[in-house]
């Protein structure tokens, strides 16, 4: 009996090992001639199975198929956004090292929200927004890969905002595209010199404001992806020529999607990929969110029809890359921001107001520490204290933050207040998570969590506030091409691991504040069999 079970447990083992290895064993004698990087803003994994009826063959599915999928990816680090997603990936580490703590940060001393990428000293093409990559504070895959290969590797990036444009591209890249917000005019930075002779062209041929009405009607001629949905009927959206925000609006829809691929054709025309004696690199941002001016019907067929069309735009590149460069050459790796943003027609739990929190602990700290302006202020639900007025007045550091946050937590609404470096009210061993989604020349003194169902609220809004829920979700990474065999693997990896995985694969080196291997699937890829 015993020596039956051993033998049961050792085929079993075995079988696990042959298996593994399998996986394993795939490699590849040269490295990929060009690596195609799509990063999808908020796209779901749970998504792609319920639509994925709807879906054809050589897009999504292919991908699926034929390469690695891991279902379980988290970016480790709480209020993921669309910056601090990409600077992730790319970067190979935590927000805590790279500096991109947001989309956007304050700018206190003239009172402005600013993006994170603002730099006054670089000009714009075909945009009046002023970018460079100089606030990402570690290096990039793409930034290793211009480096080791001298220069060589031709680096691109397109995407719906310069944020996600640029992290992808990094400080090195060739140049980094995205369309402008007012003009729909394909722009850029003067930060980057290398800008193509066709993208002049290409903005007077085929930009959007040349096309400035678009109606967006279904794709799909029915739609069951939710089956409990209310209203689920056809719906139309028509982005009219003379609203001033057509193009913002135009970047909430597929539309932007089937612009991000237009421009992808063109460098796969001109930019010569995979003709090098090393890899080249496309980025490309497509988005798969929320249309919001939708009124948030979130379970209608909007949601549904942007995935039926990204699966076409997906199977478009696809086709692209093997008559201009060879699907045997080609490694695509293709993941999510990792959350999702939604607006609720409910009504909120409660209504929570940052100037009123900020204005009462001014009072209690002058109450403790005498007269002065000790908040500076709040944004994106962080607190700033006046740290110049700390040290003029020789006030204890730690402690004038555990006070702060002793008085905050017990406001209605606050769940928590996590203390930057030392942890939070209720819960010290939460401190991690904070400590690497924040930075400390960037990020603020005191993280305010509200309680489930509360939102933000301000005295001069008009109207009452919405409810903005944004979740974070478990986010698929798909590996295809260059030899990858499929493999489906659900334990739960951290977006911190595609950059030592893709240098592991082109053989360079791993950007500068990763501290991550490259995922275990792949080890002894380029070992000769």
């Amino acid at each position: 009996m015993l020596k039956t079970k051993s033998k049961v447990q050792w085929l079993a083992s075995l079988f696990a090992v042959l298996t593994v290895a399998g996986v394993r064993a795939q490699h590849s004698a040269e490295p990929p001639k060009l690596v195609i990087s799509i990063v999808i803003d908020q796209l779901r994994g749970d998504y792609l199975q319920y639509f994925s009826p709807t879906f054809g063959e050589k897009g999504f599915k292919r991908l699926m198929n034929e390469g690695i999928v891991y279902h379980r990816m988290d970016f480790g680090f709480p209020n993921v956004g669309q910056a601090s997603s990409v600077a992730t990936v790319f970067t190979g580490a935590y927000p805590y090292f790279h500096g991109i703590v947001a989309d956007k940060k304050m700018d206190f001393e003239h009172l402005r929200e600013v993006s994170i990428l603002y730099d006054d000293a670089c000009l714009g093409n075909y945009t009046t927004g002023r970018f460079s990559p100089l606030a990402l504070l570690s290096s990039t895959i793409t930034d290793e890969l211009k480096t080791e290969t001298g220069e060589v590797s031709q680096v691109y990036a397109i995407a719906p905002n310069a944020e996600e444009a640029i992290l992808s591209t990094g400080k090195s890249g060739d140049a980094a595209f995205w369309p402008d917000d007012y003009s729909g005019n394909w722009a850029t930075t003067t930060y980057y010199k290398n800008i193509p002779w066709y993208i002049d062209r290409y903005n007077t041929e085929h930009a959007p404001a040349d096309q400035p009405d678009r109606v967006w009607t279904p794709a799909l001629a029915s739609c069951n992806g939710f089956p409990y949905a209310v209203n689920n009927r056809p719906f139309r959206h028509t982005i009219s020529g003379n609203d001033k925000d057509k193009f913002l609006k135009l970047k909430q829809t597929p539309f932007i999607n089937t612009e991000i691929t237009g421009l992808a054709g063109v460098f796969f025309e001109y930019a010569g990929f995979g003709k090098r004696g090393c890899p080249d690199f496309l980025s490309l941002t497509y988005y798969a969110g929320d249309y919001k001016p939708n009124n948030s019907r979130e379970w209608g067929w909007e949601i549904q029809d942007t995935y039926y069309r990204l699966d076409k735009e997906i199977e478009k590149l696809l086709e692209m890359a093997d008559k201009n460069v060879g699907l045997k050459n080609v490694l695509v790796v293709l993941t999510s921001t990792g959350y999702y943003d939604r607006k609720e027609k409910r009504r909120p739990a409660g209504e929570f107001y940052p100037n009123r929190c900020t204005a009462l602990l001014n009072m209690y700290l002058m109450a403790v520490y005498g007269s002065g302006n000790w908040v500076k202020g709040y944004y994106n639900g962080q607190i700033y204290l006046n740290k110049t007025l700390v040290e003029e007045q020789q006030v204890d550091w730690n402690g004038i933050l555990r006070k702060s946050a002793d008085f905050i937590s017990r406001f209605s609404g606050i769940q928590d207040v996590t203390v930057a470096g030392q942890g939070s009210v209720n819960d010290i061993g939460r401190a991690g998570d904070f400590q690497r989604g924040m930075h400390k020349n960037i990020s603020g003194d005191l993280f305010l969590e509200l309680q489930p169902g509360w939102t933000e609220a301000y005295e001069n809004q008009t109207g009452k506030p919405d409810y903005r829920q944004i979740n974070s979700v478990f986010s698929p990474l798909l590996i295809w091409g260059v030899n990858i065999k499929k493999a489906d693997v659900y334990r739960k990896i951290r977006a911190t691991e595609i950059a030592p995985t893709l240098a592991f694969i082109m053989r360079i080196h791993p950007p500068d504040a990763c501290r991550e291997a490259p995922l275990e699937e792949f080890i002894g890829m380029n070992a000769k069999q």
